[in-house]
């Protein structure tokens, strides 16, 4: 890499700084803590260029040898995981804990992926009347990978995994509130895997429009796998409709969890905090309304709120801090119009419910309380809308029935939570849950193993599991005469 801190462009196997340069501030301390190069639509059709031109090396590269590639950079990100933590706390904020299992993660990610590239087999058709007939299956070609800044680690890593395992050239474009952890990473994996030039390539930008125009523009992008707002994600949707190429979406979500009466409740209630507040409630598979059967509803209450006391807000880096702040103020007065919405509704603060003023002059950035509303209603904007904050809604239900047609009676299909001892009862929501993934008495769903995605407005296809590379693949029919 370039000795100058700046050069976040990697394009062509060269890292470059660009024409321009923008700032990236710690989110708790509003604090510059470097700069990246600011790509534009030259410099991304460059990368195109350059990914085009590798692709047929990279598809005509064994299936070995890209497993091999890949479980180099996942070994280098295991030897580098305080480093990567650490800037991304820098940049994103989130408790450095969570920060080190996030990378952590995207190495087991990694890996699972150099699996996949050895299993990306076709088959063998019956004999029909005219003689057998194949299915082979190739890749793709070149493609964009849009990642988000409050997962800036895994989801980068969970996308350019898939695609190198593949056979296909991927673009990074990081979130430009999170270039860095971002950029680091391609670096590791570009050079722990000897990739040739043009196979992954970096841009950051505060451009991003105006760079994925200029690649969506041109036919030599044959894929797009996007990760942020349900509105960006349709509009990348709607880009093909001159001509078609194969789109990823993972957007919004607005997850409900259903505790049953029969839940072990304390267990119910450290997952449900745990599930809501990591990353400052910021993750779109956080519970957004957790819908408690009235026969427990006070004692599981009283059980989560200590669990909601014992957080501890602060810088990320700072010892203890489990809670850190909000990636903007745009997500806090987002967060605040919320709450003044519900209470106005006939809600009650049951914890927190302000921003929270911190002791130490440094932390000037978007923190809130951790807030727990009770009495919430299907009317409240805090139940149409995603809140991605630290606030969790209960509402309180009396039948099973009732409970999965609130949590169904949304756009968004991600991911949902159910929390219950009864198989039968617990199967029955599963079955009937329209999310494309569902957490039984579980905090955290995502595993490398199983395809990640949703329903409805939250997206389409799955990254993940054995299902995630089928999104980078094409498939092709052979029939042979004898």
């Amino acid at each position: 890499m370039s000795a100058d801190p700046s050069a976040t462009l990697l394009i062509n196997g060269v890292w470059q700084s660009g024409a321009a340069t923008f700032d990236v501030t710690d989110p708790a301390t509003l604090t510059v803590v470097a700069q990246a190069a600011d790509a534009g639509p030259q410099e991304a059709l460059a990368a195109l260029a350059a990914a085009d031109a590798a692709a047929e090396t990279w598809r005509r590269t064994t299936a070995e040898e890209r497993s091999a590639a890949l479980r180099a950079g996942a070994g280098r990100i295991r030897t580098q995981a305080d480093a990567l933590a650490a800037l991304m706390t820098s940049e994103n904020g989130k408790p450095l804990g969570e920060a080190r299992g996030e990378v952590l993660g995207s190495a087991r990610m990694l890996e699972w992926a150099a699996e996949e590239a050895r299993r990306t087999n076709g088959r063998v058709a019956p004999d029909a009347a005219g003689g057998p007939g194949m299915v082979l299956r190739s890749p793709v070609g070149p493609a964009l990978a849009i990642t988000p800044w409050n997962f800036p680690a895994s989801m980068l890593v969970r996308k350019v995994g898939l695609a190198l395992a593949a056979g296909c050239p991927v673009i990074v474009k990081p979130a430009e509130q999170t270039p860095l952890v971002g950029t680091e990473l391609v670096r590791l994996i570009a050079e722990a895997g000897a990739l040739p030039a043009g196979v992954l390539q970096s841009l950051t930008t505060t451009r991003p429009a105006e760079v994925a125009g200029a690649l969506l523009a041109d036919r030599r992008l044959r894929k797009v796998s996007f990760t942020g707002s349900t509105e960006v994600g349709l509009s990348l949707l709607a880009s093909t409709r001159d001509h078609l190429r194969r789109t990823s979406l993972e957007m919004g979500g607005h997850s409900p969890a259903i505790v049953f009466d029969d839940a072990d409740l304390p267990a119910a209630a450290a997952s449900a905090a745990a599930a809501k507040f990591a990353n400052a409630g910021q993750s779109c598979i956080a519970i957004n309304r957790l819908f408690v059967h009235r026969s427990v509803h006070d004692e599981f209450l009283a059980l989560l709120l200590e669990k909601v006391a014992a957080l501890r807000l602060g810088h990320g880096a700072a010892e203890g801090t489990t809670t850190g702040p909000l990636i903007d103020f745009a997500g806090l007065d987002k967060v605040e119009r919320h709450v003044v919405d519900a209470v106005k509704r006939g809600a009650e603060v049951a914890a927190g419910g302000r921003r929270w003023v911190p002791g130490d002059p440094a932390l000037t950035g978007a923190f809130y309380e951790p807030t727990v509303l009770t009495g919430a209603d299907d009317t409240m904007l805090i139940s149409t809308e995603e809140t991605f904050g630290p606030v969790l809604p209960l509402y309180a239900f009396d039948d099973d029935d009732e409970a999965i047609e609130r949590a169904n009676a949304t756009d968004y299909g991600l991911a949902a939570y159910v929390f219950g001892s009864g198989l039968a009862r617990v199967w029955r929501a599963v079955d009937r849950l329209s999310f494309g993934v569902v957490a039984v008495n579980e905090a955290f769903p995502v595993r490398p193993e199983l395809p990640f995605g949703g329903m409805k407005n939250s997206g389409l296809e799955r990254e993940g599991g054995s299902e995630g590379i089928d999104a980078y693949l094409e498939s092709k029919s052979v029939a042979i005469k004898l």
